[in-house]
């Protein structure tokens, strides 16, 4: 017999796909933040201020992923989206009038303030110059970083375009979290990075970022291939790509897709675009997430600074 929550919690996850327009891959997320809590209680007026606590107890005290041996735990970030998921969850049993722990009651983490991880001018540069020569794999792993700072794309979202662009247009549409599209825009090198690209491309494959021949395989998990079934890379693939050229830039950093995610927003308000604009350009649904870029790029600040501190010794 299926438990009570099971059910609810299989019809939670529906309502979110149909309703509420979730991504095939938020609602995989949330079945499995949910699935853990689920394992302590079976209905929902067994879920209580002293079981939520049990839960984060245990949340708090789980060792993280492949480090077991050095004792880490899971970190605030990771558990608050275990709880994230159980409050929608108990907001949704709560409009379907269903007798249980209010989501209020559920509190979250304290998390340290969010520090970026970035690179410097002149490690960009190297690194946007690495790919070098003439064959369509350079051209491609060219195309494919330039394309990723002039856009601030999400990995995910670089990897589901496709060859369709109208160049005349200098923008793209594209669908982002929630199922939201925006639109962004191609720079000047972008654009004649990806044409090069495409020129060299005979294959009729759709999508924008495709496998060139026999491409390494080892360490490959069974979801990253069933991701480049459909031909177009893997975000792992596009992850190893930016690594790669990374290191032959000679950048010591870790340097990931989401780095120059950082650098194409930090370069826009460095150089003085509006914050508002940037958070549309990100994709962001709310202000508060786009605010963390402006601790290291509020020149009035810096202006301030530079004009009064220590001015009376002087």
């Amino acid at each position: 017999m299926v438990d009570e929550l099971q059910k609810l919690k299989r019809q939670f996850l529906e309502y979110m796909e149909l309703e509420r327009g979730s991504s095939l891959k938020t609602i995989e997320n949330y079945d499995r933040y949910l699935s853990r809590f689920l394992g302590f209680a079976k209905n929902p007026k067994e879920i209580t201020d002293d079981l939520v606590r049990e839960f984060r107890l245990m949340l708090n005290r789980q060792s993280a992923g492949n480090n077991r041996a050095t004792g880490a735990t899971l970190k605030k970030k990771t558990q608050n989206y275990y709880l994230i998921a159980l409050r929608a969850f108990l907001k949704y049993l709560a409009r379907r009038n269903v007798t249980t722990l209010s989501a209020e009651r559920v509190g979250l983490a304290k998390v340290p303030e969010r520090s970026l991880d970035l690179i410097s001018q002149q490690e960009l540069y190297r690194l946007l110059e690495a790919p070098e020569g003439n064959d369509i794999k350079t051209f491609r792993d060219r195309a494919i970083l330039r394309m990723l700072f002039s856009t601030g794309l999400r990995v995910s979202e670089l990897c589901s375009l496709t060859r369709d662009i109208d160049f005349s247009a200098d923008e793209i549409s594209v669908r982002g979290k929630g199922g939201k599209v925006r639109v962004v825009f191609l720079s000047d090198e972008a654009k004649e990075a990806v044409k090069k690209y495409l020129a060299k491309r005979t294959d009729m494959g759709e999508a924008l970022f495709v496998k060139i021949g026999v491409e390494k395989r080892a360490g490959r998990k069974e979801k990253e291939k069933e991701e480049e079934k459909e031909g177009g890379l893997a975000r792992r693939s596009i992850e190893r790509i930016v690594k790669y050229y990374a290191i032959k830039a000679g950048i010591s950093k870790k340097v990931t897709p989401h780095v120059m995610r950082h650098c194409f927003a930090t370069d826009l308000l460095q150089n003085g675009a509006d914050l508002r604009a940037v958070q549309m350009l990100l994709g962001h649904s709310n202000i508060s997430t786009t605010q963390i870029y402006t601790h290291i790029t509020d020149r009035q600040l810096r202006e301030v600074h530079r004009t009064f501190h220590a001015r009376r010794r002087k």
